[in-house]
Order: structure tokens, then sequence, then C-alpha cells
């Protein structure tokens, strides 16, 4: 691996066992060609560690708390690129092409289109109106996979340490920086969420929870609902 990394993959895990290896299985041969992958581990109480560590750059073990977790990674991170991938997402072919590509002309971050995996046919429905609110508003979800130059990273002081709603109010920094680069290749996220909860039901809920914090309502008060309504 080259002595800087043009990309840095920063994956924040919690009991991700069922997922991790295979994410870090089809992310391993990117190494070669100047990738560096870090799984920051929020205190897994299952083998997510045991199973990254074999196959990542770097597995480090940190306070739980996705938001600290990404920022964690950050600072270790090496790369002049940074990518924040959730351990349930799956990347398009060549995707640090194209984060490449995209982040070498005004654009100082972005996202990709989502295709959630399920067989719900309200699911393809869902991910098309997500990307096309995301494509409007400029406001990204983790969903998508943020990414963005090092140097929009810390002049946005990094993720807000808060429980919930942390990639919207990134958004809203990096948006003061530049417009996105909304990338139509898709990232593959899983339907888990919505299977397990419902589909209506989870629908409901994110869009209830998202109004409340547009109009002001704290996000560790939104996350101690979320977490009961789970």
């Amino acid at each position: 691996m080259p002595e800087t990394p043009r990309l840095s993959i920063i994956i924040p895990t919690l009991d991700e066992a069922a997922t991790i290896e295979e994410l870090l299985t089809r992310l391993t041969p990117w190494e070669a060609d100047g990738v560096e992958i870090l799984v920051v581990d929020g205190g897994s109480l299952d083998d997510t560690v045991s199973r990254a560590c074999p196959l990542a750059t770097r597995v480090l073990r940190r306070a739980s708390g996705r938001a600290r977790q990404m920022n964690a990674g950050a600072r270790e991170a090496r790369g002049r690129h940074l990518l924040f991938l959730h351990a349930d997402t799956r990347l398009p072919p060549r995707a640090d092409l194209s984060i490449a590509s995209a982040l070498s002309g005004q654009c100082v971050w972005g996202r990709f289109d989502v295709r959630l995996e399920g067989r719900h046919p309200l699911l393809p429905v869902i991910a098309g109106a997500m990307n096309l609110r995301s494509r409007l508003t400029g406001i990204a979800t983790g969903d998508q996979g943020l990414f963005m130059t090092r140097e929009a990273f810390d002049a946005a002081g990094g993720f807000p340490d808060q429980p919930l709603m942390e990639d919207i109010e990134m958004s809203r920094r990096l948006k003061r920086q530049s417009p996105p680069a909304c990338l139509r290749a898709r990232v593959t996220t899983s339907g888990r969420r919505w299977a397990r909860e419902g589909v209506w039901r989870t629908l409901l809920l994110m869009w209830r929870l998202r109004w409340r914090y547009w109009r002001g309502a704290s996000a560790d008060v939104l996350a101690r609902e979320y977490r009961h309504v789970r």
C-alpha cells in the first residue's frame, strides 16, 4: 500500500458478526490498490472484532456511539479521502474510482444512490424517494455512503457528538463548503430493519423523527424515543 492511502474506508460496528466478514472480504483486494480499511468497534459482545481483525487494515476499539466511532476512525485514518460505510452496506464496483473522480472537481463531499435489499414491493419506491429527496435537498444519510475530503471533514469539525441524526447534521455542515456529488451508482444496504419493524411503521417513524429534528427537537430526546419504539 502507498505511504499515504488515497482512500480510507471507516466502518463503525456494534455486534455485526453476521455481516462484517462478507463486507471485508469484498473490500480486502482494494488494499493493494491504495485503500485503507478501518473498522471501529464500539464494544461488540459477539465475534465482530475477531472476524474483522484478519481482514481489515486496522481494527480500533472505541467508546460506543456511531458519531464517536466514525470520528475516532477519521482521526486514525491516513487517507486523503474518507468514506464512512455502514457494516450492512455494499459498495458498487470500483466505488473508489468513482469517489476519486467526484472529489477531483468543485465538490468536496458526496454520496451514492441507495438500493434497499429485500422482497417488499415498496422498498424500491422508498429507495427512489430517498435518492430524489437527497438530490433535491443536498442532505444525505449514512446508508448512502458519505464520502469527503479530509480537509472538508476537518473544516466541518467531524460528526456531531449526538446519538441520532449525525448524518443529517454532518450534511448541513458540509453543504456550507460545497454541494454534494450525488453519484447515481448505487450502494446496496440491508432492508433488515424494514423487514423487522415493518415497512410502513419504519417509514412513518423516520419521517416523524426527521420532521421533529428539522423543527428543532433535541437528538438526545429523539434517540430515547427511537429506542423505546424499537
